[in-house]
């Protein structure tokens, strides 16, 4: 399979100068191993625990494990031997060298968890997603095709697969391989039908008493499985913001998935009519350019600065980057190609009734389908994805990673 350049490649290599250790984590098919191998086979060797026979050595004897693979190291799917980590810990305080070791993972809770615990301040985590909308050939960065065919590389590279069956497997794979082995979930039906309901519901605040009342389960079990989800990147949960903006802020987070071809498996929808006119073509065209959002900060090892805004008496707006402390971009997600001034009108009011709080307030936009950017009132401008993204790309700037 052809390999295309991906956005985090500059950001790894500068990490791999800095830390010890560099862990690479994110949902499996991502790309995290071809990745990895691309940058760094001229400086690491590579062992994956996927092997049988690699897995049980570094079970068995994690000293004689990395003793036969010297560092530096690429180790892929070390969830599979988290007693491996206290012995790099040893190697990489005996050393002090830079990059000795890199860590992939697809199952980051377990990753998170044992990494903070053992490699506390020696290690460097990044979060692989979907290939982003500036990735790989022109023909396949369009909306419609990303969210008919998705964004995972096999996916994005070879567009004769059938995206329904790829998906298919997929979602059934993630199950039994990175859910059941780790969580022991007694009722695996209930949290696949609980991806079915997230999905029909994307875009649009979480409510779990409404999901557990779909499910008949518990709103403690839901609130688990949606914890699980969101640890193993196959959603995202946008926070509202409301920092200094009052009590009357809506407190529920907003759901949204990684993929937008992910969504459109699980909601059935095979037509790309129904991408522009369907009943849910505008909660799927916000769920796609929230991912590329996602991806774009992550892509920096940047924390997404993203928030959305709603009140108690229907005010909204769809996104609020907070590009730093105080200082706010508002945005809204319109599916139109002709996007006017009535569409920043929400903005307007939020600009009107926060004038007096210690908040500075960007020039608003408009994310829409448009072939390129224009104003649309003195304080607002409309753009297409790719142009918003090369806009902030010029704001933000990496910070160390943590």
């Amino acid at each position: 399979m052809k390999y295309f350049s991906r956005n985090i490649e500059g950001v790894l290599k500068q990490a791999v100068r800095q830390f010890r250790v560099l862990v690479l984590t994110g949902m499996r098919q991502t790309g995290k191993s071809t990745l990895l191998w691309r940058l760094f086979k001229k400086t690491h060797r590579y062992v994956s625990l996927d092997n049988p026979r690699d897995l049980k050595l570094a079970q068995d004897d994690p000293e004689l494990f990395l003793d036969e693979y010297r560092e530096p190291l690429i180790i892929d799917e070390i969830q599979y031997a988290p007693q491996l980590l206290a012995y790099i810990k040893i190697r990489v305080d005996r050393s002090g060298k830079r990059g000795q070791f890199i860590l992939t993972g697809s199952q980051q809770f377990t990753m998170t968890h044992n990494l903070q615990e053992t490699l506390a301040g020696r290690a460097a985590i990044f979060h692989l997603f979907p290939m982003a909308i500036t990735e790989a050939k022109a023909a396949t960065q369009s909306y419609v095709f990303r969210a008919i065919n998705g964004s995972y590389p096999e996916l994005v590279v070879r567009p004769s697969h059938d995206p329904q069956r790829w998906f298919g497997s997929y979602v059934a794979t993630y199950i039994e391989k990175d859910i059941q082995p780790f969580y022991r979930l007694e009722k695996v039906t209930h949290f696949r039908d609980l991806l079915f309901l997230l999905a029909a519901r994307s875009s649009q605040a979480l409510n779990y008493q409404s999901l557990s009342n779909d499910l008949g389960v518990s709103i403690q079990a839901v609130k688990l499985w949606v914890n699980i989800l969101e640890i193993s990147q196959v959603i995202f949960l946008l926070r509202p913001y409301h920092s200094n903006l009052g009590s009357r802020i809506i407190k529920s987070p907003k759901v949204y998935f990684t993929d937008a071809g992910l969504v459109n498996y699980l909601i059935g929808n095979k037509s790309k009519t129904a991408l522009v006119r369907g009943a849910q073509a505008g909660a799927i065209f916000e769920n796609f350019v929230v991912q590329e959002l996602l991806k774009h900060y992550y892509n920096l090892g940047l924390t997404p600065p993203l928030y959305y805004y709603r009140t108690n008496n229907g005010l909204e707006i769809d996104i609020i980057i907070e590009e730093k402390a105080g200082v706010i971009r508002p945005c809204e997600i319109k599916l139109t190609k002709t996007p006017n001034s009535g569409m920043v009108n929400s903005i307007e009011r939020f600009r009107s009734l926060n004038k007096s709080k210690k908040l500075s307030i960007l020039n608003g936009c408009v994310i829409s389908l448009v072939n390129r950017s224009f104003p649309l009132t003195k304080t607002a401008r409309a753009y297409n994805l790719k142009e918003f993204l090369s806009v902030i790309q010029k704001l933000d700037r990496p910070r160390r990673p943590k």
